[in-house]
């Protein structure tokens, strides 16, 4: 595997903030950053047309990564930023470039009112087929984003790092997806949040006391289990500062409210060796369409 981080790029506004943002996260870990600009090839009879020729889509598919890199540079100096040019089906192209980078980094539109992304079929299938971790980055994503307001109330990127969010299964705790959100919140120095939301079970009785006591029990269970599950991550990481959220609630509801006040939101997905369908799990997957953050899905066994 390259030291690098590789992000996908077709010149839309939120391919350029997905640019923007690997291009922070290449400085915070020490790598270069790789454009990888995917275009499809011309069908035959377009080819033919006069402004569709194969030299003028060529021209303009080498165009937008070097443009973009220039940029990058300037805006970057301390990062090496190299480009790439191939044409083929972005999916699986991505889905290649992916088993040889750090990083994968893809541009999502971002919805409007709510706030969240729209989340495209190829970045859907690269999410659920790729094993390096993937970040969704919105359009429109900026640096100040990832930060504290300052004392006056201005976004500002020269404050604190805004938390990390970890949405963690205590049942299936996999290493990789915590060390991934330790990592990140001890390069940003900042506070690591553990959600956990968990459910009544069905043999739950309603009404009076013995609610109160099942209550009782179950969320000191369910609180225990997340704090042993983080023991052996707290002793790994001690600058890093954990909050531990255990609440009976619904965890994607939780991770997206989480997500307004968020650096970066970290989920996991299992990792299916079916070519077909797309197994990304009913969490991961509202996070990705509701997330008001960049959003790193991180596979694991």
């Amino acid at each position: 595997m390259s030291r690098t981080i590789t992000v996908g790029l077709d010149g839309s506004p939120e391919s350029r903030a997905a640019a923007e943002w690997a291009a922070r996260e290449a400085k915070l870990r020490g790598l270069t950053l790789k454009l990888l600009h995917v275009w499809e090839p011309v069908p035959e009879p377009m080819a033919q047309a006069p402004l569709l020729g194969t030299e003028t889509h060529q021209h303009w598919s080498e165009k937008i990564p070097r443009d973009t890199a220039e940029g990058l540079r300037l805006r970057h100096p301390d990062v090496e930023v190299t480009a790439e040019d191939l044409s083929g089906r972005p999916s699986e192209v991505l889905g290649e470039a992916a088993k040889n980078t750090e990083l994968l980094v893809l541009g999502s539109r971002g919805l409007s009112g709510i706030g969240g992304f729209l989340v495209g079929s190829v970045g859907l299938v690269v999410v659920a087929h790729a094993e390096c971790p993937v970040i969704l980055v919105r359009a429109g994503e900026q640096a100040a984003d990832e930060h504290e307001m300052d004392p006056s109330g201005i976004p500002s990127a020269a404050t604190s790092y805004r938390p990390v969010v970890l949405g963690l299964d205590t049942d299936h705790p996999d290493p990789s997806v915590i060390e991934f959100a330790f990592e990140a919140a001890a390069r940003r120095a900042t506070v690591l949040r553990v959600l956990h939301g968990w459910e009544r079970p069905s043999y739950y009785s309603y009404g009076g006391a013995a609610e109160l006591w099942q209550y009782d029990e179950l969320a000191q269970g369910q609180a225990i289990a997340l704090t042993e599950a983080l023991r052996l991550w707290r002793e790994k990481y001690p600058a890093v500062e954990v909050a531990e959220v255990s609440r009976l609630a619904h965890a994607a509801d939780q991770l997206i409210q989480a997500s307004r006040e968020a650096s970066l939101v970290v989920v996991g997905r299992r990792i299916r060796r079916n070519p077909f369908g797309l197994h990304i799990g009913p969490v991961t997957h509202a996070v990705l369409h509701h997330a008001a953050a960049p959003v790193a899905v991180v596979a694991h066994e």
